[in-house]
């Protein structure tokens, strides 16, 4: 029977629609129990109803025409109660319900199961037979399996839209994906097709080889030539850093790499197209294959790569970027960094894409360049939606596709709305960050990428409270050199100079790999990350303390932080490296030199065993940070990129908030300073109780900010403390954000909160 469940499954999930998925489940689940009959029925919420959707024994004529309500007849109840019912004469049953339509009337035998994902009844799979019998446990058993197997097809339906149902290609539909790059936008679809098709391409024979290894390399140097003015393009709007993205795709185009590759290939007895195309596919399957996300998104570089080339080599130049409209929202199964750079940056309001995830180089430029995002849309009927109406809300990752006037005049009137309160804020934000009673509350940025917005920021902040150096480590093909680190960590400083820059060292692993150290681990978030890699890896470290020592010579503001401290033993480590790269630099430094400072150092605290081990660490550092990412992450033990589990994390979660209030209180006790950087921080409901707990800085990304620095003004500090007293008395999340939401209603706050999940 295991086979049997398999091999269904299997079918299952290589269905082309939700149609072929339900016709093969409901066939073969008849076949594998020897049962007269399997039917599927679907709950349609706009109905409120049970709908049948799919059967093999009864009249097919039925399918989309009997329904019935929740408790209403055996298959209602079912639904209902959200447990199996078994019945060997179901006509006796008080609850039996005769539906003309089916024919069912020949059938004594009843055994349906809901189908139900992650608390949400989504439907029920019934199979009945003339003869009176009960099915037995392992029939049950069987039918529940394959039912939870149902549940996750259902459920990536209903996220994609392809469950509605059958609609008019004018329908409206709204899709979900992974939010990217805030934003809110309204705007035309334009859908770029790749091309060319790398899976279509026929095996020749080449009648010339030297022709055709000509024919590649010009095609190779065309699409060089394209890169390198996409590139040209962007150069004025994007980092330094950012722009490197455009180098690695040339060196990916080198003869060394891939023209190399594709020529053997030729020599072998395969024309130009299709020893290309055999080339890109086998490195494609190798990636798409490895345990890695970032080198699973390099797929879809390489996939991009190959498609350009192959257009050139069909003598097809692709699609022409001129006839981009204003506001245009562009959507693709795979948007890559030279898409992004073709499309003029005017007229771009927005970016979807089927594939790719938030650590991707597309994620990467669109936050830096301010542009919507929404990623991992899978499944999206792009034929359908060129040309067509949308609205990309980047804050809750929803694409909604020609939506009607009610939804438009909505979303309109929530941008207006950003726009007019980022209008009002903007003229307050060289005012102090203090409450209405005067307490001052140092807000800081979190930073990662170019130094591009330091003359605007600077005035309006109190220093860096994050500047994550994995970043640039992420966006290059090799670990950079200590010249390289040191001078992109002295633009920051100097940039900032004189407030305090707080530079993370090398936080690697769990969700951030780079492409030339993968680490692959069953569980990455409990694994080898942070220090734990940096302290195994000291050649890597001593290069990164160095640099960040060469930077600070002369401008004192450095501060390093330690990610991912567990144990005491791994900060003395640790110093003990910073304390020996200061002495070799001060060595090298001749009697004329200044001489470098040893900067403050500080850990984030993340891992809940540091909550336990202040007093230890208070001996040896000089600052703490608060990482309220992953230290709710860990207290509540959710990974937070689990689909399955994300709606269990919450910064609001009454564990998190009690163990952040213990943690200011000893740390004041201690005298160590601490700040708390995250999404907590950034969030307004957040910084008003991290400011009454009495936390001496905050630091978020800067688009939070302005709506931050608002809250804080409008309140005294002696709110903020009785609202921390009052939200710790609650003990569910929902109450926590109930009564937030209540309160900044009464202080007439609520426009400063961020859109709600159910708006």
């Amino acid at each position: 029977m295991l086979d049997v469940l398999r091999r269904i499954v299997q079918e299952v999930n290589g269905a082309r629609s939700l149609e072929a998925a339900l016709a093969t489940m409901v066939r073969r689940i008849r076949k594998a129990m020897h049962t007269d009959v399997c039917s599927i029925y679907l709950f349609d919420a706009a109905q409120d109803r049970l709908v049948l959707m799919d059967t093999i024994g009864l009249n097919t004529q039925a399918v989309g025409h009997v329904s019935m309500r929740l408790g209403e007849g055996l298959v209602g109840l079912v639904g209902q109660r959200e447990e199996p019912l078994n019945l060997e004469d179901a006509p006796a049953h008080p609850h039996f319900r005769y539906f003309e339509e089916t024919g069912e009337e020949r059938f004594s035998s009843f055994l349906g199961v809901p189908v139900i994902h992650q608390r949400r009844a989504l439907g029920v799979l019934v199979v009945q037979q003339q003869e009176k019998r009960r099915y037995d446990e392992g029939d049950e058993a069987f039918l529940v399996t394959m039912a939870a197997q149902l549940a996750g097809v259902l459920a990536h339906a209903l996220a994609t839209g392809t469950l509605a149902r059958p609609t008019r290609a004018d329908g409206m539909a709204t899709f979900k994906g992974i939010a990217a790059s805030p934003g809110m936008v309204i705007g035309k679809a334009v859908v770029i097709a790749p091309p060319a098709d790398l899976d279509n391409v026929p095996d020749l024979i080449p009648t010339d080889i030297e022709l055709e290894i000509r024919r590649l390399s010009e095609a190779i140097e065309r699409v060089r030539h394209e890169i390198r003015r996409a590139g040209e393009r962007l150069a004025s709007r994007i980092s330094s850093q950012e722009l490197a993205l455009f180098d690695v795709y040339e060196q990916m185009l080198a003869d060394a790499a891939l023209g190399q590759e594709v020529e053997k290939r030729i020599r072998e007895g395969q024309w130009a197209p299709g020893a290309l195309a055999d080339v890109v596919r086998r490195h494609v399957q190798y990636l798409e294959r490895v345990d890695d996300d970032y080198l699973r998104e390099r797929a879809a570089d390489i996939r991009d790569l190959g498609r350009r080339v192959l257009a050139h080599l069909q003598q097809d130049a692709g699609e022409s970027f001129d006839g981009f409209p204003e506001r245009c929202v562009v959507i693709g199964d795979e948007l890559s960094v030279a898409m992004l750079g073709e499309v003029p940056r005017e007229r771009l309001a927005g970016l979807v894409s089927l594939k790719g995830s938030s650590t991707s180089h597309v994620a990467i430029l669109a936050r830096a360049m301010g542009i919507p995002t929404v990623l991992g849309m899978v499944d999206l009927p792009l034929p359908r939606l060129n040309g067509a109406p949308v609205i990309l809300d980047g804050h809750r990752g929803r694409l909604l596709v020609r939506p009607d006037d009610d939804l438009t005049r909505h979303y309109q009137k929530q941008i207006d709305e950003e726009l007019a309160l980022a209008e009002v804020l903007e003229h307050e934000q060289h005012l102090p960050s203090e409450t209405l009673d005067g307490h001052r509350v140092p807000l800081m940025v979190n930073t990662g990428l170019a130094v591009d917005a330091v003359a605007v920021l600077k005035p309006r902040i109190a220093g860096v409270g994050l500047y994550r150096t994995e970043v640039p480590f992420m966006i290059t093909e090799r670990f950079p050199g200590e010249h390289e680190q040191t001078r992109l960590y002295r633009e920051q400083l100097e940039g900032f100079a004189p407030l305090p820059v707080v530079m993370r060292t090398l936080d690697i692993g769990g969700d951030k790999d780079l492409p030339y150290f993968p680490i692959h681990e069953a569980n990455p978030f409990l694994g080898w990350r942070g220090i734990r890699v940096t302290l195994d890896h000291p050649e890597v470290l001593m290069v990164q303390l160095r640099a960040m020592l060469r930077a600070s010579a002369g401008l004192d503001n450095l501060r390093i932080m330690l990610p991912m401290i567990t144990n005491v033993d791994e900060v003395d480590a640790a110093l003990r490296l910073l304390d020996r790269a200061l002495a070799e630099l001060n060595d090298e430094i001749n009697e004329e030199g200044a001489r470098i400072k040893r900067p403050q150092v500080g850990v984030m605290i993340e891992v809940p065993a540091t909550l336990y081990q202040l007093e230890a660490l208070s001996q040896r550092l000089d600052f703490f940070s608060v990482g309220s990412n992953d230290l709710t992450q860990y207290l509540l033990a959710v990974d937070r990129n689990n689909p399955r589990v994300a709606g269990l994390y919450d910064a609001c979660h009454p564990a998190v908030l009690s163990a952040l209030a213990r943690l200011s209180e000893e740390s004041h006790r201690l005298g160590v300073p601490t700040s708390v950087c995250g999404e907590l921080a950034g969030d307004p409901c957040g910084a008003l109780l991290l400011t009454g707990m009495g936390f001496d800085a905050l630091s978020m990304n800067a688009p939070s900010l302005p709506r931050v620095r608002a809250a804080i003004r409008r309140v005294s500090m002696s709110a903020a403390r009785e609202l921390v007293e009052e939200t710790l008395r609650f003990t569910t999340p929902t109450a926590v954000r109930a009564h937030l939401r209540a309160r900044f209603a009464e202080w007439q706050l609520t426009h400063l909160l961020p859109p709600r999940d159910d708006a």
